[in-house]
């Protein structure tokens, strides 16, 4: 029910005419900028109290309000940055892709998309809320494919030399949790900021032998990318993880302390959280083909879509098979001349939608329509199998590892390059700015 005119001027002609009953209260400020965007201080506090919610459900003590606070802020500063430049190149992810991601994550969950949203909402975050969250997610990890893939070679020789070395030594059957700490220092560094980062290193690495918490030390005093997390990284296998790291570990036992360790970023101090062998010693394969149509200014999000729809009546009545239509429409070029053909892989090769499709797929079930960031697909699974991971490691594993260690290493190095290339001021929050 909306308000009368009368009783919206009689409020504020109350609140005018008494100015001294209470100083005027200030909603919001702005905190940090970034090129031409912002950084609200609602925006930081927000991040403050999830990260302090987080570490209380497990049990985790963190560092001083104001330590955690410059961690939540660079935080935010890297992904302002990064969804920048997603705008700037025309990547959004609009509703239908949402709507997809959201179904393939309740599938994943065995529940309904309404059972999902009131396990959501009886958490306290409004399903709105967690759609733009989850847009933003996606966003990122777009973004972030788009930019740092198009970095990474990874050689025949490379992969020649790491079959033969698993051939030969057999794959390692361990794969570690590494925490790390990263003291950063100035480009071009002065003599002195080298000694004083070096020494800062030391502090911090004594610090740790004296048994002080590595994930509250790491919030405190990391400039590492997993600052936020406690510096600490998924479970690796060593040929998967950054090259420093896989450099130092090799021997090293859980609760191995390991540094100061020098590079053109800074000191490190690694420490192994934890070692278990491989969770699977077979990997499963599928061989799958698609139809894939690419939205343009020509063919609309939902044309695609609708094609795809009349496509999978056709293939279900029989009028058409699969491989003629992916012969005739698909805009694969990789595919479409082998009639949508894939060939085996691994599910993780391909982008997270159509992994989770292919997923939930039985042996010769063809999708319904969805969404990925190349465009709209349907696909048939046509069969799964299992290798021995370790007996029969090949060409395509040797190249996903690779792959893995690399975009590690240049997710870095570009997030580097675009914060030391963008105007960054972070005003201090006593400051009164609008």
């Amino acid at each position: 029910m909306k308000p009368s005119k009368h009783l919206i001027f009689a409020l504020f002609a109350l609140a005018i005419s008494q100015p001294t009953l209470a100083a005027p209260q200030q909603l919001d400020r702005v905190a940090v900028q970034i090129n031409d965007g912002i950084v609200l201080e609602s925006e930081i506090t927000n991040m403050i109290d999830t990260v302090k919610a987080n570490a209380k459900a497990a049990n985790q003590s963190l560092p001083s309000d104001s330590a955690l606070r410059t961690q939540v802020i660079e935080r935010l500063i890297l992904t302002r940055l990064q969804l920048q430049m997603a705008d700037r190149i025309g990547l959004h992810i609009g509703d239908l892709q949402l709507d997809q991601a959201i179904e393939n994550i309740a599938r994943e969950q065995k529940i309904s998309v309404a059972q999902m949203q009131q396990k959501i909402e009886s958490e306290g975050l409004s399903f709105s809320q967690y759609r733009e969250q989850l847009r933003e997610e996606i966003t990122l990890g777009e973004i972030q494919r788009i930019q740092v893939q198009r970095r990474i070679q990874v050689s025949p020789q490379e992969i020649t030399s790491l079959v033969k070395l698993i051939q030969e030594q057999g794959m390692k059957d361990v794969e570690y949790q590494i925490g790390h700490i990263l003291i950063d220092v100035p480009s071009n560094p002065t003599s002195e900021q080298l000694e004083a980062s070096s020494k800062r290193a030391n502090i911090v690495l004594e610090r740790l032998k004296a048994g002080e918490d590595f994930r509250r030390t790491a919030i405190a005093s990391s400039s590492g990318p997993k600052a936020l997390e406690g510096g600490i990284w998924d479970y690796m296998n060593i040929n998967e993880m950054p090259t420093l790291f896989a450099e130092v570990i090799n021997g090293a036992k859980t609760g191995d302390i390991i540094g100061p360790i020098k590079s053109g970023a800074g000191f490190h101090i690694i420490r192994i959280m934890d070692a278990r062998g491989l969770q699977t010693k077979e990997i499963e394969e599928v061989r799958a083909r698609h139809i894939l149509l690419k939205p343009s200014p020509i063919l609309s999000e939902d044309r695609a879509k609708a094609m795809l729809e009349q496509f999978l009546k056709q293939i279900r009545s029989g009028e058409a098979k699969f491989e003629d239509l992916a012969r005739q429409y698909s805009e694969d070029p990789g595919s479409a001349t082998k009639g949508g053909e894939l060939g085996w892989a691994e599910p993780s090769i391909y982008v997270p939608e159509f992994a989770q499709t292919l997923n939930s797929l039985s042996p010769d079930q063809i999708s319904e329509p969805f969404r990925t960031t190349h465009g709209w697909h349907i696909t048939q699974l046509e069969e799964r199998r299992k290798t021995d991971a370790t007996d029969q490691f090949n060409s395509n594993r040797a190249h996903q590892l690779i792959f893995r260690r690399k975009f590690n290493e240049e997710l870095q190095n570009w997030l580097d390059e675009m914060r030391s290339d963008a105007y960054i001021e972070v005003f201090a929050p006593e400051t009164n700015r609008g």
